[in-house]
């Protein structure tokens, strides 16, 4: 039966000489994070209600909804920060239409609006939303206290470093402790240029941005963990390569997996970017942005880091594999 499977056309042992461009993608990958650091520096992240503070109602228009004519009235209300998503409405309830969910940001309590800022800000959405969109129904309203929402950004950064520790901890246990080193700062590369990218674009920055960090955290981590994987099998087959051919060869080895998971990983991202409506554009933006960046890493940071490292044969990476020159 005719091959037809698309994969015949991906080389099946590729040379292509990754670890020569090392200097090249050092200086491009320093750039990237002196601007990431720059952009954060002097603009800062948009951070969403979850960070900021405020009220949020879910709101139920009865038909499907209008995000732009909502976001229209809340910029024509003054509230040109405040967040309108589409949420579905849970499976066994009947509704065959989503609600809305309306974020509407921290105002300032002063001596004259006191603690009534916030409700005195709600009650005006709400009346707003009324004259423009018709009646309907408040299914849910949360308040995000300015104490809540710092807690909140602390745990985040929090989670992430603690994320990096343990991948540190991880691959340390697992490799020699160049592997380690290496690993965790590719994933470092890869959440500075994150945050750069949002810094930037200025797109929200909420808790959905932070989860997509961590899974950033996590793929990343394959990508290079399978890279360090055949770079070990390899130092135990070829005990007489040079280091840097090494690791080309194991990078040239890893290729074709690497290419068919970014590609099938980012074909659904893409999918999920345009399809998923603006709840999850943020979230799979971030992601398509990491799938990126975190194959860029794998290649160009991990792997150069260990001529740096000075990575040493020996050690862990002795086993029972047959020796070829």
């Amino acid at each position: 039966m005719k091959d037809i499977s698309l994969v015949r056309f991906l080389p099946k042992e590729p040379k292509i000489p990754f670890i020569k461009g090392r200097t090249i993608a050092a200086i491009l990958s320093t750039l990237a994070m002196i601007a990431s650091v720059y952009l954060f520096a002097t603009k800062g992240l948009n951070y969403g209600i979850d960070f900021t503070g405020g009220t949020v109602i879910e709101i139920d228009t009865g038909a499907d909804p209008e995000p732009d004519k909502i976001r229209a009235t809340l910029a024509e209300l003054g509230f040109g920060g405040g967040t309108v998503q589409n949420i579905a409405p849970p499976p066994d309830s009947g509704v065959d239409h989503d609600y809305v969910r309306v974020g509407i940001p921290l105002q300032p309590e002063t001596e004259e609006t006191g603690a009534t800022a916030q409700q005195d800000a709600l009650n005006a959405v709400i009346a707003g939303l009324k004259d423009s969109i018709g009646e309907f129904n408040i299914r849910n309203q949360d308040v995000v206290g300015s104490k809540v929402s710092g807690e909140l950004r602390e745990k985040g950064i929090l989670s992430i470093v603690l994320a990096l520790t343990m991948v540190l901890l991880y691959i340390w246990f697992r490799f020699e402790w160049q592997f380690g080193a290496g690993a965790v700062a590719a994933l470092f590369h890869d959440v500075i240029l994150t945050i750069g990218v949002f810094s930037l674009t200025q797109i929200e920055f909420n808790l959905s941005i932070i989860a997509a960090i961590l899974t950033i955290v996590g793929y990343s981590l394959n990508d290079t963990v399978i890279v360090y994987d055949r770079i070990r099998e390899n130092l135990r087959k070829f005990k007489k390569m040079p280091l840097p051919e090494v690791l080309n060869l194991s990078i040239n080895d890893t290729l074709s997996r690497t290419i068919l998971t970014s590609m099938t990983t980012l074909l659904a991202l893409t999918a999920l970017y345009f399809l998923g409506g603006d709840g999850l554009r943020g979230f799979s933006f971030a992601m398509i942005w990491g799938v990126l960046v975190g194959t860029y890493s794998s290649i160009f940071v991990a792997s150069p880091l260990l001529l740096i490292l000075k990575l040493k044969r020996g050690g862990k990476i002795s086993g029972e594999v047959p020796a070829e020159v």
